[in-house]
């Protein structure tokens, strides 16, 4: 029993989600190939064969795969497919945009979002907005799964010491082409990789108070911020930073929550966060529910003490 990882890179470097789907791949048994699908993207097969658990990398290379199109991944993938027990993606925006393709062309059953391997065959995953787990079996003979990042430790990126071997790219799509790219530039953490997280609600008001109150909280600490979907609705905060069920979904090791009444959509995308701080003057607020430090109060007043306590 093989499993085959496609990794999520730059063509220069492994992203952290290509780590925790490691992990998962590496609970199903069996060894674990790593696939790098990119152009020029020798320094993305390197990272990946020092990851901690994989035995092999495979390396296809051509211009039609540079920016990771569906089309063209999904070709590569199915090449190689049939070597195959399990085909394992990260549940990102790229995970989710090829692993259907595959499960699609493959004739089998996707199982989304896994957060506990069971068994080489059975598998969790949260239905729901996560307020139940589905156990779920497959009987695929190649079983096509997207991991939850979350709901997985990251691997350590060194230690491993696993060959690279070039394997013949598939033909480019004559469908699609890149055209180009619009890349929000931002000097914070990525928010589905930061290690903390300040994210606001729609209490603050405006995009102006959502700045003043929770930028100097976020400079201390070297925090990504995030946002409520409905701080995002009303404007105040770029869609980016939306944290929830329809956003991303996040566990850092701490998530501060200023002004957010902790709406079940909002829960399901940071309830895994290792530490989580609400701040919300409604005793009520179900955000408290999860926290593991509530504090009851004015957040227009608490953030600013709060950060001056911090020096």
């Amino acid at each position: 029993m093989t499993s085959l990882v496609i990794a999520e890179h730059d063509n220069a470097s492994i992203k952290g989600a290509t780590l925790n789907t490691v992990t998962a791949a590496v609970a199903l048994g069996g060894d674990v190939h790593v696939l790098i699908a990119g152009h020029n993207a020798g320094g993305a097969a390197e990272a990946a064969a020092k990851i901690a658990g994989v035995s092999k990398v495979l390396l296809a290379e051509s211009a039609g795969l540079e920016h990771g199109l569906a089309e063209n991944v999904a070709a590569q993938v199915l090449a190689l497919a049939g070597s195959y027990s399990h085909i394992v993606f990260p549940a990102t925006a790229a995970g989710k945009n090829v692993a259907p393709r595959v499960a699609a062309l493959l004739d089998v059953a996707q199982v989304s979002d896994v957060t506990k391997v069971v068994s080489p065959d059975t598998f969790e995953r949260p239905i729901y907005a996560g307020n139940a787990i589905a156990t779920v079996q497959s009987t695929d003979k190649v079983k096509v799964l997207t991991v939850r990042t979350t709901g997985f430790d990251a691997a350590a990126s060194t230690g491993g010491s696993a060959g690279v071997e070039n394997v013949t790219a598939t033909a480019d799509s004559t469908s699609t082409s890149f055209v180009g790219s619009e890349i929000a530039k931002n000097d914070r953490p990525e928010l589905t990789a930061a290690k903390i997280i300040v994210s606001g609600g729609r209490a603050l008001g405006s995009s102006d108070k959502f700045t003043e109150v929770l930028t100097p909280l976020a400079d201390k600490l070297g925090a990504a911020l995030g946002a409520s979907r409905a701080a995002v609705d009303a404007g105040y905060a770029p869609n980016d930073w939306q944290v929830g069920q329809t956003g991303k979904i996040v566990a850092p090791q701490l998530y501060i929550a200023a002004g957010i009444s902790g709406a079940i959509q909002h829960l399901a995308g940071m309830k895994d966060s290792k530490v989580i701080v609400a701040i919300n003057k409604d005793p009520e607020a179900p955000i408290f529910s999860v926290a593991d430090y509530g504090l009851e109060a004015d957040l227009f007043t608490a953030v600013p003490e709060l950060v001056q306590a911090l020096g």
